[in-house]
């Protein structure tokens, strides 16, 4: 079955893992090969994750990054080079790109492999009712953002990575007359506090993102739980 066959389609927001270019935030606690090894497992496991729930698989990346990606996943996940530059204007290059046929479409960040997969369903479901849905995060954030139709202006460039970013997209979408709801709140991994939860919580429940999981566990068990 192709995407355009699917009904539902999950975007991984995503860049080619490489030093320097993903996880800067990480590197006070992470050797920079060590954060590109981690972020391989991120986006791993989130792939895994779009699996569960029968969606088909898209990646939306910086235009300069898609070859990389390319040979790094599996062939069945589509690899979208966004439009313009930055988180914004890559949700907006998701939503025009992937809502052909209009259909339930979520963008993920690849931040959070260790969503549970009915935080997905949910995002999915709400999108037969509601013209957008999101994701909260702890911080103010917000770690997905779904719709089935493409809608300008809808994604603030200025407020993307602040502790404001959810209620500024809130806000845009009532300005926009769209109708919205959010799913349950999580976090993403964005700094070492994040990264030290991670492992806390997947040494109990590895099988929510078991490529990190056995990743940060190698890792703690080597270096006395320091990364």
């Amino acid at each position: 079955m192709t995407l355009a066959d699917h009904d539902r389609v999950l975007a991984i927001m995503a860049k080619a893992p490489r030093a320097g270019h993903v996880k800067t935030r990480l590197d006070s606690v992470c050797r920079s090969a060590r954060v590109v090894q981690l972020y391989r497992a991120f986006i791993e496991d989130t792939v895994a994750l779009a699996r569960t729930v029968g969606a088909s698989i898209a990646v939306v990346c910086p235009v300069g990054d898609a070859e990389e990606i390319i040979a790094w996943l599996p062939h069945d996940v589509r690899v979208t080079p966004q439009r313009g530059q930055g988180l914004a204007d890559g949700l907006a290059s998701a939503f025009e790109f992937l809502c052909h046929p209009p259909r339930g479409v979520v963008a993920l960040n690849g931040d959070s492999p260790h969503l549970p997969p009915n935080v997905l369903e949910a995002a999915f479901t709400a999108l037969t009712t509601r013209d957008l849905v999101f994701g909260p995060c702890d911080d103010g954030g917000f770690y997905l953002v779904g719709a089935t139709r493409s809608h300008a202006g809808l994604f603030d460039p200025q407020a993307m990575g602040t502790a404001s970013a959810l209620d500024v997209l809130i806000a845009q979408a009532g300005r926009l007359g769209l109708s919205s709801t959010v799913t349950a709140e999580h976090y993403d991994v964005d700094v070492p506090a994040d990264l030290a939860r991670l492992g806390r919580e997947l040494l109990a429940r590895p099988e929510r993102a078991p490529r990190t999981a056995a990743l940060l566990a190698q890792w703690s068990t080597g270096e006395h739980h320091r990364y």
